[in-house]
């Protein structure tokens, strides 16, 4: 059986300075990356919290820092063998919009609403990814997936467990995958020889909620060239970076 080396390296998405700081630091002390996997998350804190840097939190950690960390991994990945990355979305992104006119929820703040818009800004981004990179001639796979409804602790760590969202989970659980049956839609984009540049994957069972992996549903607005185009612009000006320098 092969064996893995593994480190560990410390990284704060809800931090841009952070995320740079890593990225320097992967930069200058590995040759190259093959796959990075975006997956961090926060789901609905009931009251709006921001980053270190201002940005309502989901949006913060959920989308804007990783659209961050790809672009200071982009040199390394680049070095990589046949590279990839993975945006990790939600079926939460089917009834979710980007509010380009309120994208941080100072406005009005909905905990789900703002949790869809950071997935559904994923699911933009990893297309948008992949055109670039096709454009670009960056040799870089980007695919996406999401887990289906899968048994971890996003909710009560999010929500809380005194909260509609968690009594939902609650009830929803007889329909639920565990978490590793949640993780292998994500590895299979980021192993698998079958999945495709610019898929998207999930369980093809019960509206996608579990089952075994499959192309998944895109939504309609995850398909409007011009927001994803609006979106990486405006995400390059909140992030103070040029996509893929290390320095803005």
């Amino acid at each position: 059986m092969a064996r893995a080396t593994v480190a560990f390296e410390k990284v704060d998405l809800a931090s841009l300075l952070s995320i740079e700081a890593f990225g320097r630091r992967m930069n200058s002390s590995y040759a190259g990356f093959d796959v990075l996997i975006n997956n961090a998350a926060v789901m609905t804190p009931p009251r709006r919290r921001v980053t270190a840097d201002g940005f309502e939190l989901q949006f913060g950690v959920n989308y804007l820092g990783h659209f961050a960390l790809t672009s200071h991994m982009l040199p390394p990945l680049r070095r990589g063998t046949e590279p990839r990355v993975v945006n990790v979305s939600s079926i939460a992104n089917r009834s979710a919009a980007l509010n380009f006119g309120d994208l941080q929820s100072e406005t009005a703040y909905k905990a789900f609403e703002a949790y869809g818009q950071s997935k559904l800004a994923q699911l933009v981004f990893a297309f948008e990814l992949q055109r670039r990179s096709l454009a670009g001639g960056w040799g870089l796979a980007s695919i996406a997936a999401h887990p289906g409804l899968a048994r971890t602790d996003l909710i009560p760590n999010g929500a809380g467990k005194v909260s509609v969202a968690f009594v939902l989970r609650q009830l929803m659980l007889p329909l639920s995958q565990s978490p590793a049956q949640g993780a292998r839609h994500v590895l299979f984009a980021a192993n698998s020889p079958s999945a495709k540049p610019g898929g998207y994957y999930g369980p093809s069972r019960l509206g996608e909620v579990r089952g075994d992996t499959a192309p998944a549903k895109v939504p309609q607005q995850a398909l409007n060239q011009e927001n994803a185009t609006r979106l990486f612009d405006v995400s390059e000006r909140l992030a103070g970076l040029t996509f893929g320098t290390s320095r803005p």
